[in-house]
């Protein structure tokens, strides 16, 4: 059986949590908490937990982190949104639909890696994306298949009024595929390779189309950061040595990433296709300079829109401004006074140093 993550920003989730959400307090201490779910960019978090690295890495600063595994994904963010965890596992969307709407000053500690084709609009018996239009698309709504979805029509210049969203659990995807009713649909591997495998079955549009744009992050809350770097830093190391392993070519790396497999549910084989389509950054340098590219705002510009078009930026929100969103340089997008998502690469700087 495949484990999958429902990448999913539930409306209902979005609404739990305004800006009267509790922050966690932010104080000198030393214990702290880290949730994760089960994702092809988040596996390594569990393993470097099971394999004593991230203990290594916490003793080192004299600290202790627990980390935590959650089956339901958006509960893990409304957990660490409430002040329960001081950091979690999040895309970029959720981070800012969800924390960061809710008040929470929330940082960008590391960047793990980008769909690179993970993510895919499929449809029944035609391999021309056009052919979408006037289609009922069959998707996990308010997710990042909704976001690729509105991206694949604006290239064509046109938008959602131009299809009919159906939505439709991950868990259902394969079997709804399967009915004649059912000839477009978008989601995520492994589903996507199980419905590419099918008769009659086209790829139109992928994740790898919009590189960069659905990014896997560990977030932390700001002030926990500010007044606890140590857990920056023994985040950072663990998460870079577990990648120097897993990205080997060695035994040690393969019985890594087979770990990995067998814990989301697939073997070593099904995780590495996974890995095939998902731009990992294993060099610190390069998830930096990722942060610090020109394209991170253009990135966050769309998806700060989408969030505003479905009403996912707060009731009343006046315009895509009014949540703040910083970056390396010291540029703010959206309100100054409202700062609440940043970026930043101090920590993956120290680590691409050999500073940790």
């Amino acid at each position: 059986m495949t484990t999958i993550l429902t990448r999913t920003l539930a409306a209902a989730a979005v609404a739990a949590f305004t800006v009267t959400a509790p922050a966690a307090m932010a104080e000198e201490k030393t214990d702290f908490k880290l949730a994760w779910s089960i994702y092809v960019g988040w596996m390594p978090w569990g393993w470097a937990a099971d394999a004593g690295i991230v203990d290594k890495w916490a003793d080192k600063y004299g600290i202790t982190i627990e980390v935590v595994q959650f089956n339901d994904y958006i509960e893990s963010i409304n957990q660490y949104t409430a002040g329960a965890f001081d950091g979690v596992t999040a895309t970029n969307m959720d981070t800012l639909a969800i924390p960061s709407v809710g008040g929470i000053d929330t940082t960008a500690l590391l960047i793990g890696d980008f769909s690179n084709g993970n993510d895919a609009l499929l449809l029944k018996d035609s391999e021309t994306l056009e052919d979408v239009l006037g289609r009922r698309v069959n998707l996990v709504e308010l997710s990042v298949s909704h976001y690729l979805l509105a991206r694949a029509l604006q290239s064509l210049g046109k938008s959602e009024r131009d299809v009919t969203v159906v939505n439709t659990s991950d868990a259902d995807m394969i079997a709804a595929w399967q009915t004649p009713d059912v000839t477009a649909a978008v989601t995520w591997n492994p589903l996507v390779a199980e419905i590419a495998a099918m008769p009659d079955a086209h790829t139109v549009f992928t994740s790898a189309d919009i590189p960069g744009e659905i990014i896997d992050l560990t977030v932390v809350n700001t002030e926990t950061l500010a007044d606890n770097p140590a857990f920056g830093k023994a985040l950072a190391g663990a998460w870079y040595e577990t990648m120097g392993i897993m990205a080997s070519d060695t035994e040690d790396g393969r019985e890594a990433r087979a770990a990995m497999g067998a814990a989301s549910g697939t073997d070593l084989a099904g995780y590495e296709m996974q890995l095939d389509s998902t731009m990992m950054f294993f060099d610190p340098a390069e998830a930096a300079a990722f942060a610090r590219s020109e394209d991170l705002p253009r990135t966050m510009d769309a998806v700060r829109t989408f969030l505003f078009d479905h009403g996912l930026l707060g009731a009343g929100a006046p315009s895509p401004d009014v949540v703040g969103i910083a970056y390396p340089d010291g540029s703010i997008q959206g309100e100054s006074g409202n700062v609440t998502f940043r970026f930043v690469t101090d920590y993956m700087d120290a680590a691409a140093d050999g500073a940790l």
